[in-house]
């Protein structure tokens, strides 16, 4: 059962590393082997390999230019969710891209990893449609609030000679380019509903995913992400899940069951109906800051999964669609990986706090223990997408409820700064600390809003200026400044390493625009609005902030006229504000300002309840 140790989901290629160069993806390739993962994909650079492939077929540039998304969304591009949106994709991209994936695959098979190439999944651009006019492809519906501009894209019939063609032919490029350790990924219906639910159809799709892989490598195994099925339960019932998965010769599929620790697959489908699968920690969504886990789930999970009947898991992993956040979580899901039987989680943490800091502390080691018991309990079914009304956009009705008792990370919070005489030297400390800072103000910013609404319903004007005042003014600011103070939670870091890519003016504002807008509006007009929130120094001030004002003030202005609060007006007044954080062209800071320990310990004296 524990043969592979996985890493990566196809989304954190877009939400994380979209921006990386090598000096970074070193880094991330020697952390996965210190932390004893041996599976990986090596997706970087396939959209030059396609361009050929493309090419060679006959389509023309402008065809391929508009279907290659911008480099912040290609992740949904290569599933077959999105084409066009904040494209093309410019020459130095591809050069640069495969120039790092050479590096990648060099440096992960270096140290006995295997890695996992891309595969056609029967997804084509327009434009094959004018070069093979007898094409028999369909076009599947819009993903995610996207209409048919940038989405709906054409699937092949798997009967159709071209589907192997093609798949074939783009396999054998990436193999004559990057070698192949003979395992490949494909996702044919990630979010994207079939034409039929007739199981024989699903069979024959991906039986023609699977053949397309062996044509060009006799020796093909095929890795799926298994989100699709509990992602539309309604149409994956056990006969579709059957077909789909027995389109594959037993054992020649892996499945990743990928949000195992909250939904697992491989208990209502007989272990994948005899497929081999890794028990994988989803965890995280977009990318997302905000303390969270689900430690119990994952502590009992794997080993439950490995003395299910039958069992066919092969392996563990984790796959957070974006990283750099919760650190203890991937440690924990790591080791749990070599693990016979779960762990003692409150003697770990402990164990824990004093690898982290370096030197053994109490009032860390009990901050830890705190955490542990609240943040990281989330138990049932535990969904991380941050609701926090700071990184939402502002309504009467927004969500407040934790699943922990928000006074425990008051007190780690307490705990943590009487720690930072010791520890403060530490740069995990000084980290940690502006994380468990950040989330008691997450916490406040919650109460304000309740406060604000309050007031606002008992027409209490006075209480409203009041409690928007201090929101508005003072605790969004100095969480900005608290966060400023740190280069992982900089705007600046994400905005100058999207322009660090570009070889002219014109990309360096190409890739601006697209760091902007996943994090905000990701789409045109805020099509999956804040899904891929960040707590961010500047980010927080200009963009959070602004629309915080603009609410508050929206609200007095109701009270002073007498006339009521519509929340649809609101919403076309703070698109603006949101689109013009989009494209205000401000430079940020990717260096950090003001000292950490300061900066929380003035928030701790004004604002600890």
């Amino acid at each position: 059962p524990p043969r592979y140790r996985y890493y990566q989901n196809a989304c954190t290629q877009s939400y994380s590393y979209a921006w990386w160069d090598w000096a970074r993806w070193e880094r991330e390739i020697d952390w996965m082997a210190l932390s004893g993962i041996n599976l990986a994909p090596a997706f970087a650079g396939q959209e030059a390999a396609w361009q050929r492939v493309y090419r060679s077929l006959g389509l023309n540039q402008s065809e391929i230019d508009g279907y290659f998304t911008g480099p912040a969304f290609l992740a949904w591009n290569r599933m077959g969710n999105l084409h066009g949106w904040a494209g093309p994709l410019p020459p130095a991209w591809h050069l640069k891209q495969l120039y790092l994936q050479y590096r990648i695959v060099e440096r992960m098979r270096s140290l006995g990893m295997i890695t996992v190439l891309p595969a056609f999944a029967g997804h084509v651009p327009q434009g094959v449609l004018r070069v093979f006019p007898h094409v028999n492809a369909t076009r599947l519906g819009g993903w995610s609030h996207f209409d048919c501009t940038y989405s709906c894209t054409y699937l092949l019939d798997p009967e159709d000679p071209m589907f192997q063609v093609i798949g074939t032919l783009f396999l054998k490029e990436l193999i004559k380019e990057f070698g192949t350790d003979h395992i490949y990924s494909a996702d044919t219906f990630n979010e994207m509903t079939p034409l039929f639910s007739d199981p024989a159809y699903l069979s024959r799709v991906s039986n023609a995913v699977f053949r397309s892989m062996i044509g060009a490598d006799p020796e093909a195994l095929w890795l799926m992400q298994g989100w699709l099925f509990q992602h539309q339960p309604d149409f994956w019932q056990p006969a579709q899940v059957r077909a789909l998965l027995h389109g594959v010769p037993l054992g020649r599929m892996i499945v990743l069951d990928l949000f195992a620790e909250s939904k697992p697959v491989y208990q209502w489908t007989e272990s994948f109906y005899g497929q081999p699968f890794i028990w994988c920690m989803l965890h995280n969504f977009g990318g997302n800051h905000g303390l969270f886990g689900t430690v119990e789930a994952i502590n009992h999970g794997p080993f439950a999964a490995r003395r299910f009947p039958n069992s066919t898991m092969v392996g563990t992993g984790l796959v957070p669609e974006g990283i750099e956040q919760n650190d203890m979580v991937y440690e924990l899901m790591n080791e749990l990986g070599w693990r016979q039987e779960p762990l003692d989680l409150p003697s770990w943490v402990t164990r824990y706090a004093e690898r982290r800091y370096g030197a053994p502390n109490a009032a860390a080691a009990s901050a830890w223990r705190l955490l542990l018991r609240s943040v990281y309990n989330c138990t049932g079914v535990c969904i991380n997408h941050n609701r926090s009304p700071l990184v939402r956009r502002p309504s009467l009705h927004m969500d407040t409820e934790l699943w922990y008792n928000a006074s425990d990370v008051y007190e780690a919070w307490r705990l943590l700064l009487s720690a930072g005489a010791e520890l403060g030297s530490s740069p995990t400390f000084r980290y940690d600390l502006v994380d468990v800072t950040r989330q008691a103000a997450q916490q406040l910013v919650s109460n304000y809003y309740l406060s604000i609404r309050q007031a606002f319903q008992s027409h209490a004007l006075p209480e409203l200026l009041t409690a928007g005042g201090v929101l508005v003014y003072d605790l969004l600011p100095e969480l900005d400044s608290l966060l400023s103070s740190h280069s992982l939670f900089l705007l600046g870091r994400w905005l100058e390493s999207a322009r660090a890519v570009a070889t002219s003016d014109q990309e360096a504002e190409q890739y601006e625009l697209n760091a902007r807008n996943q994090v905000t509006l990701w789409g045109p007009s805020g099509n999956i609005l804040d899904y891929a929130n960040k707590q961010l120094g500047g980010l927080v001030l200009d963009y959070y902030g602004v629309r915080w004002s603009l609410f508050v003030s929206a609200l007095v202005e109701s009270l002073n006229s007498g006339s009521p609060f519509h929340q649809d007006q609101f919403n076309q007044a703070v698109f603006q504000v949101e689109r013009g954080f989009v494209y205000n062209k401000k430079r940020y800071p990717a260096v950090p300002a003001g000292d950490t320990l300061e900066i929380s310990r003035k928030l701790f004296l004004k604002y600890y309840p």
